[in-house]
């Protein structure tokens, strides 16, 4: 059951001895295989074709204004954990904010872009300041020494379907219980979402679960927008729930891939989409998958049925 708490246990951290996954964050995706992360779960679940969009095609997108900070501010608490932990303290965060800022300007020269006038550049950047400061309202970071932070997970199920994903953080505590950490920039859900806000941990608990053999002793959500912690303590019943579902979302990819037909899914969402002018559900003509984009996905696929 997801509990709210803003009460969050300190445990001390030793390095885990969970095995290394395959591949570096660092690697280009197109070397990797095609796997199945959190955030192409849910693509899919909300709209085919935006998936397709994304895993296949692998459109351009603008940045957002609120994506944008989400990055800057995951990028300061990473940064935050290499000081020592008597530094981190509310100022030392926020003087992280600049440093930060210019490496994502520098990699991202179009994020500038966003904000016509410094006016909305300076009440933007005063919004990210003032969600790295409610991160010391929620946590206290001096009492924590993370194992991992921004870590690639990685696991073949037994059905072939290759899953990853990147953990923003990871607690082990003495006795070796393990809680996955991820931080959220927006508000927390209302309760009746909360299952669908915990879609994203309970599949990186499956990674850890099997990649490991023992099932992570939390998962928890940071909301930093109104300073809300969701948590949930799995049970292998609900993580092996989680694998019928993640494996019913494979297949109806396969589906999907075998055919070439990613259904538009029209919902509210749709407001928000980068790519609603190429939808036919509004008009639009998508543009032909590319070869190269729906022969790997084809592969994978493929080396999944054979799998199972």
């Amino acid at each position: 059951m997801a509990v709210r708490s803003t009460e969050v246990p300190a445990p001390s951290v030793p390095t885990p001895s969970a095995p290394t996954p395959s591949g570096t964050p660092d690697e280009p995706e197109g070397l990797r295989p095609v796997a199945l992360s959190p955030s192409r779960a849910k693509d899919f679940m909300q709209c085919p074709l935006l998936f397709r969009f994304r895993a296949v095609d692998r459109l351009p997108e603008p940045p957002s204004p609120a994506a944008t900070r989400g990055t800057l501010v995951h990028s300061v608490l990473e940064r935050l954990y290499d000081l020592p932990a008597a530094q981190r303290v509310p100022a030392a965060g926020v003087e992280l904010l600049g440093p930060a800022w210019d490496e994502l300007r520098a990699q991202r020269p179009d994020v500038e872009q966003m904000f016509p006038s410094p006016d909305e550049l300076h009440a933007w950047l005063l919004s990210a300041r003032e969600l790295v400061e409610r991160y010391f309202q929620v946590e206290d970071p001096q009492r924590l020494e993370p194992a991992e932070r921004e870590k690639l997970v990685e696991v073949e199920l037994a059905s072939g379907i290759l899953l990853r994903g990147f953990v923003d953080r990871l607690d082990v505590a003495p006795d070796g219980a393990v809680r996955v950490v991820d931080y959220k920039t927006g508000r927390s859900p209302k309760p009746q979402w909360a299952g669908d806000a915990l879609f994203q941990m309970r599949f990186y608990g499956l990674i850890l679960w099997r990649l490991t053999g023992a099932a992570p002793r939390r998962l928890q959500l940071v909301y930093l927008g109104d300073g809300q912690v969701l948590t949930l303590d799995p049970s292998q019943e609900e993580l092996l729930a989680t694998e019928e579902q993640v494996e019913a979302i494979w297949a109806a990819i396969a589906r999907a891939a075998a055919t070439g037909h990613f259904r538009p899914r029209a919902s509210r969402l749709c407001d928000w989409c980068s790519f609603r002018d190429l939808c036919p559900a509004f008009g639009g003509t998508p543009p032909e998958p590319p070869r190269e984009g729906m022969e790997r996905l084809l592969a994978a696929t493929a080396a999944g049925a054979r799998a199972s």
